[in-house]
């Protein structure tokens, strides 16, 4: 994985979210606009194709047994205990699959919160329900509210938000950062706890 001053390159976001994650995206991750997002993804497929692998392994076996050793009422079962050698072995390999699910997993932790030598610093406050933003290098603050589209059509007496193409998605005033910079994004709250994400990002904060 490279260093995370690629993390934002290609990026100019919605504060509320990309189009489109709702109806497109509903069985996997996104793959996302940057490289830290990216990197994340095959590390979500490589993993989930280990545990399919491992699934198919350990279930074909049993169903196998079960079809292949089945015996007649009153088979007299054949009794063994210990077996050193196969205990070491399902010790040994689950070990170092976990081993090497957990190294690239760390790495991308790392790699997000690597706020080292960044370009530009953005104070994202959230408020009962708003985002604030600051843009801390620049005399620049705005208030970013719920698109007035959704913000009508989620209450019962004066519409449907099926109609809304991008339901609970746009916003009035979106945030916009240039592309090519490593960013440092500032989190805090002024009342309850909040959830900021940006799914093209591959990160919630």
């Amino acid at each position: 994985m490279k260093k995370t001053k690629q993390l934002f390159a290609g990026l100019t976001l919605l504060a509320a979210g990309q189009q489109g994650v709702q109806a497109d995206y509903k069985l996997n991750l996104m793959e996302g606009v940057t490289k830290v997002s990216n990197d994340i993804y095959d590390l979500h497929m490589l993993i989930l194709w280990i545990c399919v692998f491992i699934g198919i392994a350990v279930f074909g076996t049993m169903f196998y047994s079960i079809f292949h050793h089945r015996k007649s009422k009153g088979h007299k079962a054949e009794q063994f205990h210990e077996n050193t050698t196969v205990e070491i072995i399902w010790t040994i390999i689950p070990t170092l699959i976990l081993v090497g699910m957990a190294i690239p997993a760390t790495k991308a932790v790392i790699e997000l919160d690597d706020v080292q030598s960044s370009e530009m610093s953005i104070k994202v406050t959230g408020k009962q329900w708003y985002w604030d933003y600051q843009y801390l290098d620049n005399d620049i603050h705005f208030e970013s509210h719920l698109d007035e589209a959704s913000e009508k059509s989620h209450r019962l007496s004066t519409g449907n938000p099926h109609s809304v193409p991008n339901y609970l998605l746009n916003v009035d005033k979106p945030l916009v950062v240039p592309v090519n910079k490593k960013i440092r994004f500032v989190f805090t709250a002024a009342d309850v706890i909040h959830s900021w994400w940006v799914p093209d990002l591959g990160w919630k904060k």
